[in-house]
C-alpha cells in the first residue's frame, strides 16, 4: 500500500509540472555544475585515471565547432617527470608538479576544404579563422567536465603569449600550423575555493545598448 501511495505521489508530482520533471532535475543538475565551477590549484598528486580523462576530453569534443571543423588538438600529459619537465619552471609550476594529469589544448590554424559557394573546386589549404573561439569552447567544457567529476582544475595561459607557447611546443612535439591555445592542469583538490559572484546586471543591455 505504501509503495503504491508513492507511486501516485510520483504520477501526480509529474502531471503538475506538465511532465518536465526529469528536464528540470537534468538543467538543474547542469546549472549547478556551471555556477560551482572554481579555478583550484592545489592538488595532491594523486593520478587521474585514463577513464577520467576520456570522459573529460569527450566533454570537450562536444563544443560546438564552426562549419564542423573540430580545429581542437590535445596533448595529455600524466607523466610526473615529464609533467616536471614541461611545466615544472616558472612561478606556476607548483600547480603542475600536484597535478595528476595536465591537458594543452591546441588548434589547428589551418583547414583543408573546398573554398566558399565553389562546391566543385578542389580542396585547398586555407587559414581556419574560428580556431581561436572553438578551441576556447573545447576548453571550457573541459573545465565543467572536470568540476562535474568532482575533480579540480584551472586555465592557464598559453597562446598568444609566444613566450608560454614556443616552449610548450618545441617540447610536446608540437607540429607547426597547431597552438597551444591553453593548458590546464587537472587533479584531486586539496582545496575548494568560492565561486566568485560574477553576475552584474549593469553589464546587460536589453534590446539595444
Amino acid at each position: 500500500m505504501k509503495k503504491i501511495l508513492v507511486l501516485v505521489a510520483v504520477i501526480a508530482t509529474v502531471l503538475v509540472s506538465g511532465g518536465n520533471t526529469f528536464a528540470q532535475t537534468k538543467n538543474t543538475a547542469a546549472l549547478d555544475v556551471i555556477m560551482s565551477r572554481a579555478s583550484v590549484r592545489n592538488f595532491t598528486g594523486e593520478a587521474v585515471t585514463k577513464e577520467q580523462l576520456e570522459i573529460i576530453l569527450k566533454a570537450g569534443m562536444a563544443a560546438p565547432t564552426a562549419m564542423n571543423i573540430q580545429p581542437w588538438r590535445f596533448v595529455v600529459v600524466t607523466d610526473k617527470e615529464k609533467i616536471a619537465e614541461v611545466f615544472g619552471a616558472g612561478p606556476r609550476s607548483g600547480m603542475f608538479k600536484t597535478a595528476g594529469a595536465v591537458i594543452v589544448v591546441c588548434g589547428e590554424t589551418t583547414v583543408k576544404r573546398k573554398p566558399f559557394g565553389q562546391p566543385d573546386a578542389p580542396e585547398q589549404e586555407m587559414p581556419n579563422m574560428f580556431w581561436y573561439e572553438d578551441c576556447c569552447a573545447a576548453a571550457e567544457n573541459i573545465l565543467l567536465a572536470v568540476n562535474a567529476l568532482g575533480l579540480g582544475a584551472v586555465w592557464t595561459a598559453g597562446y598568444p603569449a609566444e613566450e608560454r607557447v614556443a616552449p610548450i611546443a618545441e617540447k610536446l612535439g608540437i607540429p607547426t600550423g597547431v597552438v597551444p591555445l591553453c593548458i590546464i592542469p587537472v587533479g584531486v583538490p586539496t582545496e575548494k575555493p568560492t565561486p566568485k559572484d560574477k553576475w552584474k546586471p549593469e553589464n546587460i543591455h536589453w534590446e539595444k545598448w
